[in-house]
């Protein structure tokens, strides 16, 4: 059965395909920009589990989530809230981003961000690190070994963070072979698209505690994130519940406490 997965990945393979443009000039290019921030070092710096906030107008299930979001004002409510970092969503076709949402979005604060995207092949690492991302999603599902080992390698070697995004407990060793050290596990099912509330916490007992844990969609309130702290997570990344928000900023301080907190 095909999944949303595979139509998307089917359109961004033969983009991939068609693109003509110089790989050796994209990389000069990405290797002459600045200094990244510091994703992974963002949240493990975090008190308790860091909020990634994320940048999201479209959802391939749900339909527009918020179609006239402005990136510059969500990103800087994301921040004073006190997310640790950000997400912004750059595929067009599906998701209906672009890279002029991270760049504003990066533009307007000071946290690190994540370009979160259906990465295929080295000219989107580059295009990522072009455009002021400070990491790049790399997905296991949609990548043989090979292209994982060698894409994680070259996000590295440009001064960004990977995150490596798993769905179960197979996908989490080939991320760990890979060399990831930032792991994200995303609670939704590649076949139904429909969240899975114990995945998180059944993939998680197979990564270690050297790797940095990313608990991923379906994640709306304080008390799915003590759920996941307690699962072993240190970071949350959510989007939906946040760009729907009528207070974004009210929104983000709801879901950030740390062990020490006593909420639900």
């Amino acid at each position: 059965m095909a999944t949303y997965l595979d139509r998307i990945l089917a359109a961004h393979r033969a983009g991939a395909e068609s693109d003509q443009r110089d790989t050796d000039s994209l990389a000069r290019e990405a290797g002459a920009c600045g200094p990244t921030r510091g994703f992974a070092s963002a949240i493990r710096s975090s008190n308790g589990v860091a909020v990634i906030a994320e940048v999201k107008r479209v959802s391939p299930s749900k339909g527009p989530l918020a179609p006239d979001l402005d990136p510059s004002a969500t990103a800087a409510a994301y921040e004073r809230g006190g997310a640790a970092a950000l997400s912004v969503l750059t595929d067009a076709e599906f998701f209906a981003g672009s890279a002029a949402d991270l760049v504003e979005a990066r533009a307007a604060t000071a946290l690190p961000v994540l370009r979160k995207d259906f990465t295929v092949g080295p000219r989107d690492v580059y295009d990522g690190r072009r455009m002021g991302a400070d990491a790049v999603l790399l997905i296991v599902a949609a990548l043989s070994q090979p292209e994982l080992v060698d894409l994680t390698g070259l996000v590295v070697s440009l001064g960004m963070d990977a995150l490596v995004e798993v769905h179960d407990e197979e996908e989490a060793e080939r991320a760990l072979g890979a060399g990831a050290t930032l792991i994200g596990v995303n609670q939704r099912d590649l076949v139904t698209f429909q969240v899975d509330g114990t995945r998180a916490e059944r993939v998680a007992k197979v990564i270690p505690d050297s790797a940095t844990r990313v608990a991923e969609s379906g994640i709306e309130n304080a008390d799915d994130v003590r759920r996941l702290m307690d699962a072993g997570f240190d970071a949350v990344l959510v989007g939906e519940a946040l760009v729907t928000s009528t207070d974004i900023e009210r929104a983000v301080m709801a879901l950030r406490f740390d062990s020490r907190d006593q909420r639900g």
